[in-house]
């Protein structure tokens, strides 16, 4: 039996440049149809099992090429969300607080 097939990361440039941090092989693609080129490009892939693909660029794609994805067994396409950015809290000290909750799993009050 072959090797292990790999994964791959569909996404614009903004999110793929995350994915490349963190050790996948993203592909980018900035355009609904550009997605849809790139998309086929890695179907062709024989060593791909897993392509993550970005919610936006799947949603772009044409409900036929939707429903023919569906039905393929490899490689398997999962869409994503895209990143939830939350704002800071206001002002320096619940900026503090906000950080140390994260760092240490719960509120703590500053006196």
């Amino acid at each position: 039996m072959g090797g292990a097939l790999g994964v791959r990361v569909l996404a614009r440039p903004e999110i793929a440049a995350g994915f490349a941090l963190a050790g996948l092989r993203p592909v980018e693609a900035v355009t609904d149809a550009d997605a849809s080129e790139r998309l086929d490009e890695l179907l062709a892939a024989p060593d791909i099992g897993v392509v993550l693909m970005e919610e936006r660029l799947y949603d772009g794609l044409a409900e036929d090429v939707r429903r023919r994805l569906g039905r393929r067994a490899l490689p398997m396409v999962v869409p994503f969300p895209e990143p939830a950015w939350v704002e800071r809290p206001p002002g320096a000290e619940a900026y503090i607080v906000e950080l140390l909750r994260q760092v240490i799993g719960y509120r703590v009050r500053l006196k």
